[in-house]
């Protein structure tokens, strides 16, 4: 149930699709492919305009850290499907310049995306609370929604070439 991400990178990453469920960067699966809020994007750039060079850099270095939650979203979280940003991942893992694409490794065999495409999928993890066992640990969705009805499924490795 885990996911590496290696090849022409600075940092191999080993990836445990098991514990987003309880990270604060995910997102409900359901609103992937919505116009997103403009109101939310407004805040967050406005608050990213104001922070100084010292706290973009440690925001950067820190992960996020979960806060308590309650039992109301407890009980969210088991209902509902969650996919995660690859852009986290894809940062901290430093990808060279010379790369050019990604292959994933699947289930089915390999499949060759853009680096564009793989720096803006998403990672879908969690279907109604629970870990995607069958065709897991996750499914690539492009953030464009081209593959929407088809996504990569059983993914298990990403090889930056």
């Amino acid at each position: 149930m885990i996911v590496t991400i290696t090849g022409n990178v600075t940092y191999p990453i080993t990836l445990d699709p098991t514990v987003w469920i309880f990270d604060d960067r995910k997102v409900l699966f359901n609103t992937l492919f919505t116009e997103p809020d403009p109101t939310y994007e407004s805040e967050e750039q406005e608050i990213e305009e104001n922070l100084t060079e010292d706290e973009r850099k440690s925001q950067r270095v820190k992960p996020p850290v979960n806060r308590s939650i309650n039992r109301f979203e407890r009980e969210q979280i088991l209902k509902n499907s969650y996919a995660m940003s690859l852009s986290h991942f894809i940062a901290h893992a430093e990808v060279k310049k010379d790369a050019t694409h990604a292959l994933l490794e699947t289930d089915d065999g390999q499949v060759e995306v853009s680096l564009d495409n793989l720096e803006t999928s998403y990672l879908l993890f969690s279907i109604e609370g629970k870990p995607l066992k069958e065709n897991g640990p996750v499914h690539v969705y492009f953030a464009d929604g081209s593959n929407k009805d088809s996504p990569i499924t059983g993914v298990k490795k990403i090889v930056v070439q």
